[in-house]
């Protein structure tokens, strides 16, 4: 699925963090394998496939000078980390060769109400394509059936991956064949079209357990592990000369790089500050790169005591009720 294999490496060389992130969103693997409806890498056909030079020159090229980027995204709100990701993904395909973005979030309405929106409609040598897009991390329950996808639960515990699966299965691929659809289609010159998706993200594994991936998941899907909150003295016991530091929500895409990452105290006070109740933290272990900076070695979801018995009701930004980094 990964049509790009010789650049895996890549987003752990490049230095500008929405240039490290689109690349991760083009060379990551999906979540899973096996799906209800077809899963297929948006740019499958584009001439970067015969030609990975091309798209590694094209992202050497934007961490020199990401102006072009940076606009781009600035053009509409991002603020949402599905946002973020699909901006991503339509900047990739707008600069692909090969491959033509023909709409994106396409409004599907009937009778003045909005059923719902097509992600992406594009074309390439083999034809229309319309995409369902989708970035999600879940935690897999300790003691619990791994392969059952229902025991997959968002950090904030109130998603699930089997819930998200129904969602995408029965509503957001469905809705392109309906006849409202069809009508928006056809003002845009387009008859017939395959329906896809594409998932992206990471499992989460519990650090005293090690459940079975759930059902269909791909071989290579990207992991980190997770740990209640009075578990982390037992956790940190295991790396004891680490650097951890939290990542913030925008910054959960790409492998996490940084020039000077918080040192040990600085650490210990922001824990220290974190109110038991807090939602969810994505912190992350850095080590020394010989070229001078620190770059990611492990991911870890660090939750309440109660989960997943407490949702997180934070509002989805950087702003919840965590304390900023000590200075």
């Amino acid at each position: 699925m990964n049509p790009f294999p010789t650049l895996s490496p890549l987003p752990h060389q490049l230095r500008t963090p929405q240039v490290r992130d689109l690349a991760w969103v083009i060379l990551s693997p999906p979540m899973l394998a096996t799906t209800q409806w077809p899963q297929r890498h948006p740019l499958s056909a584009s001439d970067w496939v015969t030609q990975p030079q091309a798209l590694e020159a094209f992202l050497h090229a934007l961490d020199q000078d990401n102006s072009a980027l940076l606009q781009w995204l600035s053009r509409s709100s991002i603020r949402r980390l599905g946002l973020y990701y699909e901006r991503l993904w339509q900047f990739a395909i707008t600069h692909a060769p090969g491959v033509e973005m023909l709409a994106a979030n396409l409004p599907i309405r009937a009778e003045g109400q909005t059923l719902g929106e097509l992600d992406m409609l594009l074309r390439d040598r083999d034809g229309i394509h319309h995409v369902e897009l989708a970035i999600k991390f879940y935690l897999g329950l300790a003691g619990a059936d791994g392969r059952d996808s229902a025991h997959w639960f968002g950090p904030g515990s109130h998603d699930r991956l089997d819930l998200k699966l129904a969602h995408l299965n029965q509503h957001q691929l469905p809705i392109s064949a309906r006849e409202e659809s069809r009508q928006a289609l056809a003002a845009l010159g387009i008859e017939s079209f395959s329906a896809e998706l594409w998932l992206g993200g990471y499992l989460f594994y519990p650090w005293c357990d090690s459940p079975q991936p759930p059902e269909g998941a791909h071989p290579d899907h990207l992991r980190g592990q997770w740990l209640h909150h009075k578990d982390w003295p037992r956790f940190a016991a295991q790396h004891p000369s680490a650097r951890w530091q939290q990542l913030p929500r925008h910054a959960w895409l790409g492998p996490s790089r940084d020039d000077l990452p918080w040192s040990s105290e600085v650490f210990a006070q922001w824990l220290q500050q974190l109110e038991p109740r807090s939602p969810a933290q994505l912190l992350v272990r850095l080590t020394p790169h010989p070229d001078g900076h620190w770059e990611e070695a492990q991911r870890v979801f660090l939750v309440p005591d109660q989960w997943p018995a407490v949702a997180d009701r934070a509002p989805a930004t950087d702003s919840t009720a965590v304390p900023a980094p000590p200075v």
